[in-house]
């Protein structure tokens, strides 16, 4: 049987490393498609436009928002961030998979456009876990940890509106739990069993 690309999202809680674990997806499986995002917040040090994300001014993200063009988009802690249709587009009909990581917002709202969509949740081991994670990055004050912990814990009650939640408390493990769902969803379309037997 072929496989039939699908568009795949990972979303979960910040800090819970899905970055980390999307990165490392695409080591091993370098054939999947990564659409790169648009947001309109400031670039970080070492961030690239148009291959970390590409970076709007809001005037032009509301144009793009008005014209049709975002499979979705979001505002997350005062910026907006999503996915242009057109790059998720353009390698789904060149029949490769696209994994988009976004935050669990815009996963939902994949979901309503695009009800063939896999959602996957990543969940942390534990929110004592997920904070540690987060103060262990030190790119926040203190306030913007606990707001990141707060919307986790709402995060979390929306996990079982995925289809495949995945419990990040061992990357490669992870990854390997992730590459199964992969390979369902393309081979026979998923099924009611649970892709992690």
């Amino acid at each position: 049987m072929a496989r039939q690309a699908r568009l795949f999202v990972v979303s979960g809680p910040s800090g819970v490393g899905k970055g980390t674990l999307v990165a490392l997806l695409r080591k091993r499986r370098p054939e999947l498609g990564l659409t790169v995002s648009a947001t309109t917040r400031e670039p970080r040090p070492g961030e690239v436009d148009g291959t970390s994300y590409y970076f709007l001014s809001d005037e032009e993200f509301s144009r793009r928002v008005e014209a049709g063009e975002f499979l979705e988009w979001a505002n997350v802690f005062g910026h907006r961030y999503g996915t242009l249709r057109s790059e998720a587009d353009r390698l789904i009909s060149q029949g490769q998979s696209v994994v988009l990581e976004i935050d669990v917002q815009g996963g939902l709202n994949v979901k309503r456009i695009r009800p063939d969509a896999v959602l996957v949740f990543v969940e942390p081991p534990s929110l004592e876990e997920l904070e540690r994670r987060l103060r262990g990055r030190g790119t926040e004050d203190e306030a913007a940890v606990e707001c990141r912990l707060s919307n986790a814990r709402r995060e979390l009650e929306t996990a079982g509106q995925y289809d495949v939640r995945i419990v990040n408390d061992d990357l490669e493990r992870a990854c390997d739990e992730l590459e199964r769902v992969i390979d369902k969803y393309e081979m026979d379309g998923g099924s009611s069993t649970d892709v992690r037997d």
